[in-house]
């Protein structure tokens, strides 16, 4: 299945459309999604320290909520990356 995720503040600077589209397995997690953008940093920025530490410190939402790590994506589903204030 496909997810975007919508980047503001510092997460901008993960692509130059201001969203990653990521093809994940069913059933995943924001925690299983926060691991693949991980892997995706790792390999994209050879696993730039900083845009490591904002993924590891930002909250993710949808529907304008705030969702946890243990929250399950549904198909297609469009989910906003939000760093902290200062970037992580």
């Amino acid at each position: 299945m496909k997810v975007i995720i919508e980047l503001f503040g510092a997460s901008r600077d993960f692509s130059n459309q201001n969203l990653l589209e990521l093809d994940v397995a069913n059933d995943l997690t924001i925690k299983d999604v926060r691991n693949k953008i991980l892997d995706y940093l790792n390999i994209n920025f050879k696993g730039n320290k900083n845009f490591i530490k904002i993924v590891h410190s930002s909250a993710f939402c949808s529907n304008d909520n705030i969702i946890s790590d243990n929250y399950k994506i549904t198909n297609n589903e469009k989910i906003a990356i939000i760093p902290p204030i200062g970037g992580g």
